[in-house]
């Protein structure tokens, strides 16, 4: 067929046409994607170029800068080689800005450092040695989804130490990892039934002061505004 022929030119259109059509799937497809923002942060330039380098060619990560970001859609990236100050000057930073999602990833990391990641608003954890870009991409989208992680070492002596902290400190002073008293509990439980202070003073054989004190307590604490929001507060919570 010679390719100036109208069967060759009609073939040369369509083969056009389908590339064209294709192309505009493809588009379709990336547009679509929901891709989580990623802010990095280090201690050292070096060590973020790196981490910058294994997520910018990925189509479900899109990375911004710190003032360009939305604190509360965006996972923040901490990175550095161990856990030491600088590390939790970053930490800080992030939360003064408002991001909740937080991951570390540290070259090396002991128990009580993980204890105190978590204390710091660190919602994931991984070392630098035993992550490759596609784990890191699921640890940052698990982190944007809610999600907890860290390494099963980690994990197990971390809840070892919560679990002691709540037998030998907590519980002998009357208190649970809620923030919350036995006493307390049970005053805002009679409270979620509709009892009033005097009759839940008669229940528990406390004086009407005590009642009063114990629930002003909670609601001081929790920055509650009355009765029934500190209902609401532990039944959202669990707490009873």
């Amino acid at each position: 067929m010679r390719p100036g022929s109208p069967k060759g030119h009609l073939g040369h259109t369509a083969r056009r046409m389908w590339a064209r059509l294709m192309g505009r799937q493809g588009n379709l497809v990336l547009n679509t994607m929901t891709r989580t923002a990623v802010l990095v942060c280090a201690t050292d330039p070096i060590l973020r170029g790196g981490i910058v380098l294994a997520l910018r060619g990925r189509p479900e990560i899109q990375l911004v800068d710190d003032a360009n970001a939305e604190p509360a859609r965006t996972v923040a990236l901490a990175v550095g080689d161990r856990f030491d100050e600088r590390v939790m000057a970053l930490l800080r930073r992030m939360r003064a800005r408002g991001y909740r999602r937080i991951v570390l990833l540290a070259g090396a990391i002991d128990d009580n450092e993980v204890l105190a990641a978590v204390q710091s608003g660190v919602c994931s954890v991984a070392r630098r040695s035993q992550i490759d870009a596609d784990a890191l991409v699921r640890l940052i989208n698990s982190a944007q989804a809610g999600e907890g992680s860290m390494p099963p070492d980690l994990l197990g002596r971390l809840l070892d130490r919560v679990g002691r902290l709540q037998t030998k400190v907590l519980e002998p002073r009357g208190l649970k990892m809620s923030g919350i008293s036995a006493r307390e509990t049970d005053v805002l439980r009679l409270i979620a039934q509709g009892l009033s202070t005097r009759e839940i003073a008669k229940k528990l054989c406390y004086s009407e002061r005590t009642v009063k004190s114990l629930l002003h307590d909670v609601t001081v604490r929790f920055e509650l505004r009355n009765r029934s929001h500190a209902v609401a507060f532990a039944v959202r919570e669990g707490l009873i």
